[in-house]
């Protein structure tokens, strides 16, 4: 049979294609397009090279109704031509069709008839045939398709369309979608999932680890060409795995395949603006058009996603490039124009700045080596607590890593300051910090002898002033803290608001380092003032770090005062806030976690102490400075205390911290210590002498100091010393506790033993509902018989261990060495919350941890939470153990 105008019909474009040796057939597309024998029509729509074509030749070679083949062509533009071919694949698979349907006579037309002629042939049918148009892309004649959908229509239950293309055909989509007639195939469906490319790859005979594939699709985003073509070129390489890991896009198959499938098919126009648009990470039409200087990006950008050109809309006006083909293309934009690149980074970070896009624009101006442009942006839009904290912290490091040590001037030097601060380099970042202040105080003290505006230079002093409270902060230098916040608090009023609600972090952390270092001189209420200022703000992610800092220091101080479980509450508060905006766990100073150490230890938790406390060593990167320093070190003394070791509770708190002031608080707590192990190796005197100056400066260290003064044999005087307590401002339990049980020892030494059992009494009901263990075991022997009778006994049950089987006392840190196992504790169950049993079912399960987690949709920490919560309630410290545990009391 000959085409219209006599040429003969090419036969090729009727045969089914080939698939290649080491094609992979994939059984959820398969099944997919096991619909379109249900629906009238089928697109297959995706970029090139996505496997379309021989993902439908796959399946029609399989299925055992006809199917009739055709690859479109450019010359299908006209009506004649294109269903004389159609018709010639018809008879070609075996479907009859009359010599009465007809055939056209002109290229450039089709009867009517000819096309209702043929509709009723094919409804008469009793088998569908299925009819794939392959790259019907080319197809552009919008009278071709109306004449499909006439025919599709009229042809009924006969005729099962298939268009393969890589834009949507001219066809009333919409209504096909609504009435439930197409099956449709998209880009995102065609990717190769990673369990798919790992197949691909066995395939052609490579082996790689998970990871080298995972990372493969990652960079292809499983385009299946790209996939094939790296495997291709991998399996020649005498190291497959390093290829994948490292292949340059740009000078591989894959280049070649995008350079002339892609690019190679746009205009002039279209090309320069995709070549442009590489140095992107995502556009929109007016960046685009900033980085062409045209007006034209909008429709071009609509028009190369609809055509499936590897632009991928990320939605409200933006868009991206294709990983794979923006590296190509960016190759490609130095090779056409060497030079262009960099100006075109500067235009889009100018562009992106003033659009508030900061991130994006710091990116660009690093990209161009523009670091002048990328430190004044940080810190004239006030953006330079970022450095410290919150989600961007780490990319920003990175960053400004690279700058190039000869860009100077004060917003550079003030980017250096904040990396070194940042990361415990005092003496660097001080250098820095005092160069920039120097510049800056020329530059103003300049500009107002001229008249000229200062204003303009208020945010950078307003960061250099976060950074003096910072330096301060980390120096326990209270003087500079103060000056730098008095600062601030004048150059807040010169800087324009908007960058102030944009960054509310910088306030956030110039209050969380004023109260640091209040607290470090032990102006507990002002510091408590700074502090809580932050943690009840709002502001979102970017002030997660600073609430989380202040949270911690807040609890610290609650911790202090005697108040373990305020603290404890504000601590996991802490925890929660740096789970809920994504936080790494060891974010910040840590000295929340620090001060759980310190509340488990006065529970007598002292692997969770250890836990906490060794997790805080074994991390390099923390925020140290003086109140961290003097928290561990007071925790440290405390457990090797309790652990019995008094030599190494010694040594953790004789050294004084470091810092321009000392600290009355640090100073105290540790003679403390230092006294209570004086005690356990039975040097009373010794005790007593430590704390002779330090007895009256606060409530602990005044009971601590009666300890020694009765255990040196002068009850009267430590009577007289918990006597001198204040009535007002009461201490927290963990205070008062250990103040009555003194009281019941003297009362016990004179032999009133009903006022010492009262007392005992009274000190169990204010410690059983914070759980305070110490005090009890560190009374000494005495106090065992005490709470073996009835009423004490009571209140311990449950909380309190009294000794092994629950008889005796509890055991005496002095009496239990660092080898000695703990003895399990006899305590009565605490009710498990709700939450608690469903993590105890699933542990009972042998599920790990991420798993729960993921069965419970909730974090991995919270579990961990949950985990120590019913540790603690069961009295075990082991997930084997609370599963028996818990089967003895019938709880599972």
């Amino acid at each position: 049979m000959a085409r219209p105008g006599g040429d003969p019909i090419l036969r090729a474009r009727f045969a089914l294609p080939t698939r290649p040796a080491a094609f992979l057939g994939r059984e959820r597309l398969a099944e997919h397009l096991n619909r379109a024998l249900l629906t009238p029509l089928t697109m297959v729509n995706g970029s090139a090279g996505a496997g379309k074509t021989c993902l439908v030749a796959d399946w029609a070679a399989g299925l055992d109704t006809p199917v009739a083949w055709l690859t479109a062509d450019a010359t299908d533009r006209a009506p004649g031509l294109f269903w004389a071919y159609v018709l010639e694949a018809l008879r070609g698979a075996g479907v009859p069709v009359p010599p009465e349907v007809g055939c056209p006579a002109e290229a450039g037309r089709v009867d009517d008839r000819m096309l209702a002629r043929l509709a009723a042939e094919l409804e008469r049918r009793e088998r569908p045939v299925v009819l794939v148009l392959d790259e019907y892309d080319r197809v552009t004649a919008p009278e071709i398709a109306g004449q499909l959908r006439f025919v599709l229509h009229h042809a009924g239950g006969g005729l099962r369309l298939v268009l393969i293309t890589r834009t949507d055909p001219l066809l009333p989509l919409h209504r096909y979608r609504a009435s439930g007639d197409m099956t449709e195939i998209r880009d995102a469906e065609l990717a190769f999932t990673w369990e798919e490319a790992t197949a691909l790859l066995t395939l052609h005979g490579l082996a790689l680890p998970d990871s080298a594939a995972r990372a493969l699709v990652a960079r292809t985003q499983g385009w299946a060409a790209g996939l094939r073509l790296c495997a291709l070129a991998a399996r020649q390489s005498p190291d497959p795995e390093l290829y994948v890991k490292q292949f340059e896009a740009s000078r591989s198959t894959v280049a070649d395949f995008l350079l002339a499938e892609v690019l190679g098919l746009q205009t002039p126009d279209t090309q320069d603006l995709l070549l442009r648009s590489s140095v992107l990470e995502r556009f929109s039409p007016d960046l685009v058009n900033a980085l062409t200087c045209r007006t034209d990006a909008e429709p071009i950008l609509v028009a190369l996603h609809r055509d499936n050109a590897f632009v991928q809309y990320l939605g409200h006006s933006w868009y991206r490039l294709h990983p794979l083909f923006a590296e190509i293309l960016r190759a490609h934009l130095r090779e056409c124009a060497p030079g262009l690149e960099p100006e075109l980074r500067r235009r889009a970070a100018q562009w992106l700045r003033h659009s508030g896009a900061l991130p994006e624009a710091l990116a660009q101006g690093a990209a161009a080596d523009d670091w002048e442009f990328t430190a004044g942006a940080v810190v004239d839009d006030l953006a330079i607590g970022q450095l410290f904290g919150g989600l961007r912290c780490e990319d920003l490091s990175h960053l400004f890593a690279r700058m190039d040590p000869a860009t100077r001037g004060p917003a550079a030097d003030l980017v250096r300051a904040a990396r070194e601060l940042a990361h415990r380099d005092l003496d660097h970042g001080l250098r820095h910090l005092h160069r920039a202040k120097e510049t800056l105080d020329q530059e103003t003290l300049g500009r107002e002898t001229s008249g000229s505006d200062a204003s303009a230079l208020a945010a950078p002093r307003l960061s250099c002033a976060l950074l003096e409270a910072l330096a301060a902060r980390l120096m326990g230098a209270p003087g500079r803290a103060e000056r730098a916040a008095e600062a601030a608090r004048g150059l807040r009023l010169e800087v324009p608001g908007h960058l102030l609600d944009a960054h509310p972090e910088l306030t956030a952390l110039l209050l969380t380092h004023l109260g640091s270092v209040r607290l470090w001189t032990g102006r507990f209420e002002d510091a408590r003032v700074a502090l809580s200022a932050v943690a009840t703000s709002g502001g979102g992610a970017s002030m997660a770090l600073p609430r989380l800092e202040c949270l911690g220091h807040l609890a610290l101080i609650d911790y202090l005062q005697g108040w373990p479980g305020r603290a404890e509450h504000r601590a996991l508060e802490a925890v929660s806030e740096a789970e809920r905006y994504g936080l790494p766990q060891r974010s910040g100073s840590g000295v929340g976690r620090l001060v759980q150490a310190a509340v488990h230890i006065e529970r007598d938790e002292l692997d969770e102490a250890e836990a906490l406390l060794a997790e805080r060593r074994e991390d390099p990167t923390a925020l140290e400075d003086p109140v961290v320093r003097a928290t561990r070190a007071l925790a440290e003394g405390r457990l090797r205390l309790a652990r019995g070791d008094t030599r190494a509770a010694l040594a953790a708190v004789d050294s004084a911290v470091p810092a321009a002031v000392p600290s009355p608080w640090a100073r105290d707590h540790a003679a403390l210590i230092a006294s209570a192990a004086h005690l356990v190796q039975d040097r009373p005197e010794t005790a007593r002498k430590l704390l002779e100056n330090v007895a009256h400066h606060r409530p602990a260290c005044t009971v601590e100091a009666a300890r020694a003064r009765l255990a040196a044999g002068r009850p009267d005087q430590a009577l007289d010393l918990i006597d001198s307590l204040p009535d007002g401002d009461r201490p927290g339990p963990a205070v008062t506790v250990r103040a009555t049980l003194v009281r019941a020892q003297a009362a016990h030494r004179t032999g009133d033993h009903a006022a010492a059992r009262r007392l005992v009494t009274r000190a169990l009901q204010d410690a059983r509902r914070e759980r305070l263990r110490r005090p009890f075991l560190e009374a000494g022997p005495w106090i065992g018989p005490l709470l073996c009778t009835d009423r004490p006994r009571a209140l311990a049950a449950g909380w309190l261990p009294v000794g092994p089987g629950g008889h005796g006392h509890p055991v005496h840190p002095g009496h239990r060495g660092r080898s000695t196992p703990r003895q399990p504790s006899a305590l009565v169950i605490e009710e498990l919350s709700g939450r608690e049993r469903d993590v105890l079912r699933l542990l009972a399960q042998m599920m790990s941890t991420d798993e729960i987690a993921a069965d419970l949709y909730v974090s991995v920490n919270t579990v961990k939470t949950h985990l120590k919560s019913i540790y603690r309630k069961l009295a075990v410290n082991r997930r084997t153990d609370a599963v028996r545990r818990a089967r003895e009391l019938r709880l599972l």
